[in-house]
């Protein structure tokens, strides 16, 4: 059973117990490339867990959720726990993941949580589940402690207008948005079409809310030119026309959300194209 852990000092002894190895009874090295940081609401919780079930060998980092818990009472609730994966010849990869409720006014400043918990000189990393609070104090105060902020517009509501917020971040971190990771099949499909689809009017996608916008976003940024955006809802990117003919559907399979996280964790730099995107959608 986990322990419960209510201070930052706690949390670091606890890592530091959980790290011996029981059959020599000497510490394990560390072999974290990263610290990833997970902001989930309660009702990503379970969504959340499953995808970090799914990249805990391939990632070896250090991971923090932070789940923002404002009406409880004040204070941290922690637990930490380490896992090993074998590599072969006899070694062994060590994850560590620090799972925190922010409590009470804690939910409000999680910073002060965070920063005394990432690794020195390793990349730091932010998936923020759902659409962040652009302006207000949360999301303020982790991205200015992050290198790298991952979203999924595919959580939001209301699109495209957050892309207007979110466009203002891109010079204070990079960003990586998984819908946009969504319709890497597509846009190569689609500009392999050139140069019959320069002059295109319209386009229309059946898929997402978001992959609809970013497509559309996408195409305008590439030609130059407003192109009419037609939406036709299902849950993933099922078909392309472009003026009402059907472009080829892509080769390949359609990645699960452990692939297309793990690989937005290989990215540092920035993405202009989807920049680009993000402002004409």
């Amino acid at each position: 059973m986990a322990t419960a852990l209510g201070t930052i000092s706690e949390i670091d002894r606890e890592l530091a117990l959980r790290r011996v190895d029981p059959a020599t009874g000497e510490p394990m090295q560390r072999t974290s490339v990263m610290t990833h940081i997970a902001w989930v609401p309660t009702q990503w919780v379970e969504a959340a867990e499953d995808v970090l079930t799914g990249l805990a060998d391939r990632h070896p980092s250090r991971t923090i959720v932070l789940v923002p818990d404002p009406d409880a009472e004040e204070g941290i609730d922690a637990n930490a726990e380490v896992m090993q994966f074998p590599l072969g010849n006899g070694r062994q990869v060590c994850v560590e993941t620090i799972r925190v409720r922010l409590n009470g006014s804690r939910a409000e400043v999680p910073a002060s949580v965070v920063q005394p918990l990432l690794l020195p000189d390793l990349p730091v990393f932010l998936r923020w589940r759902g659409v962040p609070p652009f302006g207000e104090r949360p999301f303020e105060e982790l991205i200015d402690v992050v290198d790298r902020l991952i979203v999924d517009s595919t959580e939001w509501p209301d699109l495209p207008a957050p892309y207007t917020q979110l466009a203002q971040v891109f010079d204070r971190v990079v960003v990586s948005d998984i819908a946009w990771a969504r319709t890497s099949r597509w846009r190569p499909q689609l500009a392999s079409l050139w140069p019959g689809i320069k002059d295109v009017k319209t386009i229309e996608v059946t898929g997402t809310e978001a992959q609809a916008n970013l497509l559309a976003g996408w195409l305008r940024s590439r030609l130059r030119h407003d192109v009419a955006l037609e939406h036709i809802q299902a849950d993933r990117l099922a078909g392309v026309k472009v003026d009402g003919e059907p472009a080829p559907f892509p080769p390949g399979e359609r990645p699960d959300p452990a692939d297309l996280l793990s690989d937005e964790l290989d990215r540092f730099s920035r993405d202009r194209v989807y920049e680009e995107a993000v402002r004409s959608a």
